[in-house]
């Protein structure tokens, strides 16, 4: 065993999205999701070997509860009975809609393996990781990956250097945490929305578009399918009792921004996970009128500037 172990993530940004888990049980999604892992930001977690299990990040102690499921499956996957002690920071904000759980997960997992003197396949590790978070399944890979509906694990479809004008703008609407998990919206959309099954439905219908965009780099079909995923994800949300409403009025207000650039002739294409943050798909050439049209509609809105970004990489951060 090396008994310490660095391991980064990125998070992983859902274009078809995953909301819902499957009544199979064992964190399995309910829908199909196709992503794509973000460079420029990441998770990076340091591992050491102990007598408990601990996980903190941001230097914040978290709840044992909440990582027991993913230590079991991790220890039964890889055949140990080690301990792990996990010190985590991201380099974006966490629990704010940006899939800190996604990278999360997927970076301790990889840590946790190296720390035990393993070295698993990617693979292996998704399904491990998505103990944790179905999301962070994903997050293993870099480029653009498929997690399939009931899928124990993910599978990257093409890497990062397939499309290498694609950037996603990520507009920081709020920097804190969000007031509702997506685990809890999650259960309580599925026990409560009326529009919840059509949800699973219309979700399926949407990945070939949505696989054929990516592999033709077609990026306005691209984003018009990513806007009809979440569009419908927040509509079944919405319909829950009591509705559970993610936005600010910064995230109403990047909207519009980009509504106005689509109809200016810029390709501007948002979507939205569970919490207030925008992230605009658009080419590379366009992503400065992106950035000030987003400055425009709410200068408290920052933005960071993203690429398909790689999956696991081992090696700690500088500084």
């Amino acid at each position: 065993m090396t008994e310490e172990a660095y391991c980064r993530a990125g998070p992983s940004l859902a274009l078809v999205k995953y909301w819902g888990k499957s009544v199979k049980g064992e964190n399995l999604p309910a829908t199909p999701s196709l992503a794509v892992t973000l460079g420029e930001v990441h998770t990076e977690t340091r591992v050491t070997l102990g007598h408990t299990d601990s996980v903190s990040v941001d230097g914040t102690p978290q709840d044992p509860t909440r990582f027991a499921p993913f230590f079991e499956t991790l220890r039964t996957s890889l055949g140990v009975s080690a301990h792990f002690h996990a010190s985590s920071r991201n380099t974006f904000p966490t629990s704010a809609g940006l899939a800190s759980s996604s990278s999360g997960f997927a970076a301790l997992a990889g840590a946790c393996a190296r720390a035990a003197g393993l070295d698993p396949s990617p693979t292996d590790l998704s399904s491990i990781a998505r103990a944790g978070s179905a999301s962070a399944a994903r997050s293993v890979f870099g480029g653009f990956v498929l997690l399939p509906a009931g899928g124990s694990r993910a599978r990257q479809v093409f890497g990062p250097e397939h499309w290498p004008d694609l950037r996603i703008v990520v507009a920081v609407v709020a920097e804190g945490p969000k007031p509702v998990s997506s685990r809890r919206g999650m259960e309580a959309t599925r026990a409560t929305s009326p529009y919840y099954f059509s949800w699973i439905k219309e979700s399926a219908a949407l990945l070939p578009e949505a696989l054929r965009a990516v592999r033709d780099r077609d990026v306005e079909l691209l984003g018009e399918t990513a806007r009809r995923s979440y569009s419908l994800m927040h509509g079944a949300i919405l319909g829950g009792k009591p509705p559970l409403l993610y936005w600010l009025p910064g995230t109403v207000a990047v909207i519009h921004a980009c509504a106005a650039l689509r109809a200016a002739g810029t390709g501007a294409w948002e979507t939205i996970d569970a919490g207030p943050q925008v992230k605009v798909l658009c080419l590379e050439k366009d992503t400065r009128t992106v950035v000030s049209a987003v400055a425009a509609a709410d200068p408290a809105v920052r933005t960071i500037v993203c690429t398909a970004g790689p999956g696991l990489q081992y090696e700690p951060l500088a500084g």
